[in-house]
């Protein structure tokens, strides 16, 4: 097992079925920490945890998605004695959803690609991204759109000791998502999993079109469903969020995955 990837809060030994969750720009693993006691006891929640934030600090962060999709695929295929399924929030979206293609075809006892994909607060990955680079901005601008994600605490914002830690990660993890461009399979063919699409009522970032794009990634099961709150629904609604993957989940488990 790799397990600086990883962060298991509550150990499974007879789970059915791994839920992998990918953070958030500037976000680790303990964004899911309250998952575990939400979700069926037959499923083992795993928190990725990339390079630069928590226990992972001192290391350096990455700053391209190719570079840390492989990665992360790469330690995931030590877990995959289970049957799994993606969860991904913003960044973490597309982080899932490269790591997904980069497993097609991975030796597994129970297959290489997850049973379900769900993308949370990210536009579907064909969907050209012209907004502003945030990672490049000068200090006080970037730290002004930083703010309009409602995702990292006013009083970080406005600590100068906690920005000169915070910075430098939120700032390659901006890279990584800003940066990324869709490359379309060789063969074409989209891929074969249900793929969940998650967004908030209110985040002017990533609209219900911007969503529904996400159907042209799979030629399996599609949904998509709305929140009420912002970019950051995931916490704002996260009972609400847990509660659709869990029914899911169930549904997984039922049909003996």
């Amino acid at each position: 097992m790799t397990d600086r990837w990883f962060k298991v809060f509550q150990p499974r030994p007879r789970a059915a079925l791994r839920l992998f969750c990918f953070p958030y720009a500037g976000g680790g693993a303990s964004v899911y920490r309250l998952w575990p006691a939400e979700l069926p006891a037959e499923v083992e929640v795993c928190a990725m945890q990339p390079p630069g934030r928590e226990s992972r600090w001192r290391e350096t962060p990455h700053r391209r998605m190719e570079a840390m999709a492989d990665e992360a695929a790469e330690a995931i295929l030590a877990r995959l004695d289970l049957p799994f399924a993606f969860f991904g929030h913003s960044m973490g979206a597309a982080l899932a959803f490269e790591v997904t293609r980069r497993l097609a075809g991975a030796p597994g006892a129970n297959g290489s690609r997850p049973r379900h994909l769900f993308v949370s607060g990210r536009r579907a990955p064909r969907i050209t991204d012209d907004d502003e680079m945030v990672h490049a901005l000068p200090r006080e601008r970037f730290i002004e759109s930083i703010r309009g994600y409602s995702g990292t605490p006013e009083e970080v914002l406005q600590n100068e000791e906690l920005m000169e830690l915070v910075e430098p990660l939120l700032r390659a993890d901006f890279e990584v998502s800003e940066t990324y461009e869709y490359t379309p399979e060789p063969s074409g063919a989209a891929l074969d999993l249900p793929i969940t699409a998650l967004g908030g009522v209110g985040d002017e970032d990533v609209s219900e079109q911007d969503l529904d794009a996400w159907r042209q990634e799979t030629s399996g099961p599609f949904r998509k469903l709305m929140f009420d709150g912002g970019h950051f629904f995931l916490t704002e609604r996260r009972p609400e969020v847990i509660s659709v993957v869990r029914r899911e989940l169930e549904a997984l488990l039922a049909a003996r995955v």
